[in-house]
């Protein structure tokens, strides 16, 4: 099991660092640099990749080299390209004000690292056993936190005191670390035959037609993501109208609030096992709510950084613990043949029912205010739970529900030069 999770850890992590570098740290640094907004705006758009990766999902379950791992091959592209699309980076300048070149790189880096989330969920469907998903989801969602704290953090730190070179090769090298582990990462044998290329496709819908995965997916996601989305769409823009400055704004939202998430996201996946998916999501769900409710004050402007600290605290932990209910119970709808496939549009749907609750949520503030929409924001985040909990007393994996187990236990040898 430990050499299963050491690979997991170096896939997840990697990947999240030079997009939490990208997301929060470049943001920064083009800011103090004085990019507009505007222009901010548009960059973040690069985002959007991510949901729609299921489209080329299917290509990865498909197609594979016959050795040396059908995930594994892919994994090796990817996690290169993702290193050098970083080294890149070294040929700009973020204080020239050129921002079309660095646009064109942060584009590939996220294409590449969207990918690679495909195969390296894949991989997990493969080696994680029903015993093992809640672990190996819990470092999923910590590896994203962690990414904002290393990318988004020590990264731009490490731009202040040294330079763009110092900074963009410190996350080059240690993305390159993923690279390593991959090289020396022994997938276990493919044994089922790759489906053809409209059979690979077909499974985007397959997927929906297994024993109450259609309510899962298309019930109990969306009620949570639109919910938790919704509000924190809010945060940023209230807290500009509450006088913040946006450099307090980045470490609050960006670093303060993602230690917690890490450590929660790590103990949810322990207590999976111990109380459940369903424990683990009615105990994120609930608190998430609650301190949804506890926002409210600080949406209206009132109690300053003493009482929007910690609440914010509390709101990332609670989703992170959340997180790894939902995508555990993912993983268990996620099947082995098609597994990058599977896991890859349950994601896509919670993130796109994020994004687009995301926008609403900001345009009903625009008429009804800020704490009028997390209080809707607050009843959609129940609904979910409750539809969850339900979902699960019928569907859990000891129940006859889906439950696989692990193709086999991979092991981690030094590959001959």
């Amino acid at each position: 099991m430990n050499s299963r999770l050491r690979v997991i850890t170096a896939l997840y992590v990697t990947q999240f660092l030079g997009y939490g570098f990208i997301t929060i740290g470049l943001v920064s640094i083009l800011r103090a640099g004085g990019t507009s907004l505007d222009t901010l705006a548009l960059l973040s758009l690069i985002g959007l990749i991510w949901p729609v990766k299921f489209l080329w999902a299917p290509i990865l379950d498909r197609y594979g080299p016959r050795r040396g791992g059908h995930y594994r091959g892919w994994l090796l592209v990817l996690q290169s390209g993702m290193v050098l699309a970083l080294l890149a980076l070294l040929a700009t300048d973020p204080a020239s004000g050129r921002i079309g070149p660095i646009a064109a790189i942060c584009a590939a880096f996220i294409f590449f690292s969207a990918t690679q989330d495909i195969a390296a969920d894949a991989v997990a469907v493969r080696l994680l056993g029903d015993a093992e998903r809640g672990t190996g989801n819990g470092i999923q969602v910590a590896a994203s936190y962690l990414g904002n704290i290393l990318g988004g953090g020590a990264c731009v730190v490490a731009y202040d005191q040294f330079g763009w070179p110092v900074a963009v090769g410190l996350l080059a090298g240690l993305t390159a670390i993923g690279l390593l582990v991959v090289w020396r990462f022994r997938e276990p044998e493919r044994i089922d035959r790759p489906a053809a290329t409209r059979h690979a496709y077909a499974a985007l819908l397959t997927v929906l037609t297994q024993p109450g995965c259609r309510r899962w997916a298309l019930g109990v996601v969306p009620l949570l993501y639109a919910g938790a989305g919704a509000t924190y769409a809010l945060v940023s823009p209230a807290l500009v109208d509450a006088g913040w400055s946006l450099t307090r704004i980045g470490a609050v939202t960006g670093l303060v609030t993602s230690g917690p998430a890490v450590l929660a996201g790590l103990a949810a996946g322990g207590l999976v096992n111990r109380i459940g998916r369903a424990g683990v999501l009615a105990t994120g769900g609930v608190a998430l709510a609650a301190a949804t409710l506890l926002l409210v004050p600080v949406l209206a402007g009132r109690g300053g950084l003493g009482l929007a600290g910690p609440v914010l605290c509390c709101f990332m932990a609670a989703y992170a613990v959340a997180n790894v209910a939902l995508y555990t119970v993912n993983m268990d709808y996620s099947r082995p043949g098609t597994g990058g496939t599977d896991f890859t549009v349950l994601a896509s749907i919670g993130l796109i029912c994020s994004y687009a609750a995301s926008a609403v949520g900001l345009a009903a503030a625009a008429r009804v205010g800020y704490p009028a929409v997390a209080v809707a924001a607050t009843a959609l985040i129940l609904g979910g739970v409750a539809l969850g909990v339900r979902h699960q007393r019928r569907h859990r994996p000891d129940s006859g529900g889906p439950n696989r187990p692990p193709v086999s236990a991979p092991t981690v040898v030094k590959q001959p030069a």
